[in-house]
């Protein structure tokens, strides 16, 4: 993996001449879990597509980039909310798949490790449909480490999750992504006060920085400062317009 690049958007958004957001400033430190907390409707998931490269439809008056100045497309890897799993392929067959669609052999050693790692070895050969919501999105997890990319964006990927899964997904994720510049969209507050290392709280008003509690990530869900910093960021989001 090469070295993970800071991240910058600042401007403004509109598709068909109608607004999305701005002004705004979304600044994203290299090797750090940023996650963009709001309400829905602000554009937190624009923001994730034009750092994806994938806001064809949107208008942006301002500058999207990498802090290096170096393109940011084939150094970018997005998980999204829906696992988008092919239902006629099993487990390997969907976390190799960014390989066979570049036209490249698959890695299936690595893949192997990688499938390992996410703690799905023995599913290794089955489809989608005989897998768990959260045995689902281990697999796109792996898919998403596979493709080794220095940039990580994810969009809500954990929220269809019951609540241990969420859990564990998250401490799962925050190790396997750590150095790595992660982008998370959430509108969970109790998410992002846990995998953090910078807290931006996006409203109609634009972009703000709500710093959280020192020490490492994620942090314990149940610990005095993570239950103060999630209210803190439930009051926010209660008054967020």
């Amino acid at each position: 993996m090469t070295a993970a690049p800071a991240l910058h958007l600042s401007g403004c958004a509109t598709i068909d001449g109608a607004p999305i957001f701005g002004p705004v400033s979304v600044e994203v430190p290299r090797g750090r879990w940023t996650c963009l907390l709001g309400p829905s409707g602000v554009g937190k998931s624009t923001v994730l597509r034009l750092m994806a490269g994938l806001g064809d439809e949107v208008t942006l008056e301002g500058t999207v980039g990498a802090g290096d100045g170096a393109p940011l497309g084939a150094r970018v890897a997005l998980m999204a909310q829906s696992d988008l799993l092919l239902p006629w392929l099993d487990v390997t067959g969907n976390v190799t798949l960014g390989a066979r669609l570049r036209g490249q052999p698959p890695q299936l050693d690595r893949a192997r490790a990688v499938i390992e790692q996410v703690g799905l070895t023995g599913h290794a050969a089955k489809r989608p449909d005989a897998l768990s919501g959260g045995q689902r999105q281990r697999v796109a997890l792996a898919r998403t480490l596979m493709e080794d990319r220095p940039v990580v964006l994810l969009d809500e990927p954990f929220s269809a999750l019951d609540a241990r899964s969420r859990a564990l997904m998250q401490d799962l994720a925050a190790t396997l992504l750590a150095g790595r510049t992660v982008l998370h969209v959430t509108h969970d507050a109790a998410e992002a006060a846990r995998l953090g290392h910078n807290v931006l709280l996006m409203t109609q008003g634009g972009i703000t920085s709500v710093p959280p509690p020192d020490g490492p990530t994620p942090r314990q869900f149940d610990a005095p400062e993570t239950l103060e910093y999630q209210g803190r960021l439930m009051r926010l989001l209660m008054v967020a317009q």
